[in-house]
């Protein structure tokens, strides 16, 4: 999504990260999605793509200002706490609903992004979060995010329609596919 906010022209190559291509291996033996090359370098991370892609390509900047900079950063970890738990009562269910509820109070103040008007890496990272979120809750456990937290659900259609986010998004279908290993397990 950076980069197509950037508008820097990248090629894409999609790896099936159930049976890694050798030339894949060979510039990343550690075999992490996603990597850029960079001057004939390959750098894994996200963070790191990001901050590399800010740097190189300054405009428009997309860097978060620090108070803004750690929003929503606890909702990946327990959508996946979640997502894989097996045991109703253990409480990841309310962790989860807990970081939703607090990205919509901020999102209710600071709103429409999580930098106000103006779009930035932090929404950038929480988008493609947040349709995992979306689709993996609602196909293996039937949840949703409740109706009452409507700037989260503002703030995902607010994402999940820009052009960035629809050029770059994976299909539900894969986005499944890649998590059902995981919560099957």
């Amino acid at each position: 999504m950076t980069l197509e906010e950037k508008k820097v022209p990248y090629k894409l190559h999609l790896i099936n990260t159930d049976d890694k291509p050798q030339w894949f291996l060979e510039v990343n033996p550690e075999g992490k999605v996603p990597v850029i090359k960079f001057d004939d370098k390959w750098i894994a991370d996200s963070d790191v793509i990001v901050g590399i892609v800010e740097e190189k390509y300054p405009d428009p900047s997309l860097s978060p200002p620090s108070e803004v900079s750690s929003v929503g950063s606890k909702l990946f970890p327990s959508f996946v706490k979640f997502l894989k738990s097996k045991d109703p009562t253990d409480g990841t269910e309310e962790v989860l609903l807990n970081e939703l509820k607090a990205l919509d109070e901020h999102l209710k103040a600071k709103g429409p992004y999580v930098n106000g008007e103006n779009i930035c890496a932090v929404d950038l990272s929480l988008a493609p979060k947040l349709y995992h979120l979306d689709v993996c809750l609602g196909h293996f456990k039937g949840w949703t995010i409740p109706e009452s937290l409507t700037h989260v659900h503002n703030y995902m259609k607010l994402l999940f329609s820009r052009e960035s986010f629809e050029k770059t998004k994976g299909a539900k279908e894969y986005v499944i596919a890649g998590w059902a290993p995981k919560v099957n397990a």
